[in-house]
């Protein structure tokens, strides 16, 4: 499979993996504290071949992730779900321990980032919903973030994650749908 778009990952270690599982391009972030130099890539990148954005799902990804959003306008995201991400038996969670299939499908399913349109998905449907606020809503987050391939979100995040990507009210609904059968049944 090969990819046009030039895939922003955090190391070495993520590039040596993307390549296992696709036929790509990468710049290396080399961790949270991305210079001005790495940033000028990367603007580079999405002038002439389109940026994709893969971090690790954790916290220091998700800050990579915004600042090279907020940098570089226009990027599209493929998200990697934690469960995937974790390697066997170690510590830790990132791109270089998922499986080349993993690595393949998370960058088939690729949001593109959208001027933010107002949402037909309020704060009051998430907070209807337990996804904000209560025991369960870090878990249905968590599960529909996966569902619909935007990553896991905070509370805060979760709305405008959703605007964003512009994801349809039928599509969450479907989604949550599936988030509350899967309760129901454990």
């Amino acid at each position: 499979m090969k990819i046009k778009e030039i895939i922003v990952v955090e190391g070495r270690d993520d590039t040596a993996r993307i390549k296992l599982a696709v036929d790509a391009d990468t710049i290396e972030t080399n961790g949270s504290a991305i210079d001005d130099h790495v940033i000028d890539q990367i603007r580079l990148a999405q002038k002439t071949r389109g940026v994709i954005i893969l971090t690790d799902p954790d916290f220091p990804g998700e800050k990579i992730r915004k600042t090279i959003s907020e940098a570089v306008p226009g990027c599209k995201h493929a998200f990697l779900p934690k469960h995937l991400a974790k390697p066997k038996n170690k510590r830790g969670i990132g791109v270089e321990h998922a499986s080349v299939e993993s690595i393949r499908a998370c960058l088939e399913n690729v949001h593109e980032e959208m001027e933010t349109q107002p949402s037909d998905i309020s704060a009051e449907d998430l907070i209807h919903a337990g996804l904000i606020g209560g025991p369960a809503a870090k878990r249905r987050r968590e599960r529909l973030g996966d569902l619909l391939k935007i990553g896991y979100t905070n509370g805060k995040q979760l709305q405008k994650r959703l605007q964003m990507f512009q994801i349809k009210k039928s599509d969450f609904m479907s989604a949550l749908d599936t988030v509350m059968r899967e309760e129901q049944n454990e």
